[in-house]
């Protein structure tokens, strides 16, 4: 079974995660991805022995719409997008418009941040390769997903910084993600 497919196995699995996959689905956004910790950590937990649910805090949902980059366009969708969801997922879905994050990213992390062209675009710029994988619930049933990096990292329990955007905080974040899960093995390069 290729990696893609074990993934795809293991996310269907988790009925939070597919909770929230499907009722973004039938919001309709533009190019919208599931992304982040709500992908690679249920990766970690099965590989591991955890809960599917151990260490989400969130789900962050990315839509890319070039057409309003306004804080207030993008707060209608917040708002929609909470109004679609029952507590605790309505606490726990964070929505941002891909298209807005140059805006405010350097203010917010110090450092710049170039305009994105799609929502799977933002995933080659995560602070680590192994973090970089989205999922998608296609209207069919399907499931999309990206990883511009492979999903070798993340199913080898290995954490390596982005090869191509190298940030201040992979140290922190992968001290973090050890803490979690300490049978990670991290690369520095």
């Amino acid at each position: 079974m290729s990696l893609e497919a074990r993934l795809e196995v293991i996310l269907r699995e988790t009925p939070s995660l597919m909770t929230v996959m499907e009722t973004a689905r039938g919001l309709d956004l533009p190019d919208w991805l599931i992304f982040s910790g709500a992908i690679y950590q249920r990766v970690l937990n099965r590989l591991t022995g955890r809960d599917p649910d151990y260490g989400i805090k969130d789900y962050d949902l990315g839509y890319h719409d070039a057409s309003d980059i306004s804080y207030e366009a993008e707060d209608v969708v917040i708002r929609r997008v909470a109004a679609a969801f029952e507590p605790p997922l309505r606490e726990m879905v964070e929505v941002r418009n891909q298209a807005r994050v140059h805006l405010w990213f350097e203010g917010k992390f110090g450092e710049p941040y170039e305009p994105l062209a799609s929502t799977a675009e933002a995933l080659s710029r995560f602070t680590s390769a192994t973090f970089a994988v989205g999922a998608r619930l296609e209207a069919d049933g399907r499931m999309t997903i990206a990883a511009p990096f492979g999903l070798e990292d993340i199913f080898a329990l290995r954490l390596r910084p982005n090869p191509i955007r190298q940030t201040a905080g992979f140290r922190r974040t992968a001290e973090a993600a050890k803490a979690r899960w300490p049978e990670l093995t991290i690369l520095d390069a």
